[in-house]
């Protein structure tokens, strides 16, 4: 079995936060550029490919699908 993992997906457009249920829990962030952004877990592939499928359904443009490190890092103090 495989740990969960972190990944941001961005698209063209923006995609109202509330639709965060919709997209497996995923943070939805609109930025100024007219693009959002989706980051979170996903329990699997499956699942990623899942959330993707249903991009493609909504007719969203994909800009961006990137695997992130478990924890994002902060900056060192």
């Amino acid at each position: 079995m495989t740990a969960p993992a972190r990944y941001r997906i961005r698209i063209r457009g923006h995609v109202d936060p509330a639709w965060s249920t919709w997209f497996d829990r995923l943070t939805v962030t609109q930025a100024d550029d007219g693009t959002s952004e989706l980051t979170g877990l996903l329990v699997d592939q499956a699942a990623l490919f899942g959330l993707l499928a249903r991009l493609r359904d909504l007719g969203a443009t994909l800009l961006l699908v990137e695997h992130l490190t478990a924890e994002p890092r902060q900056p060192d103090t």
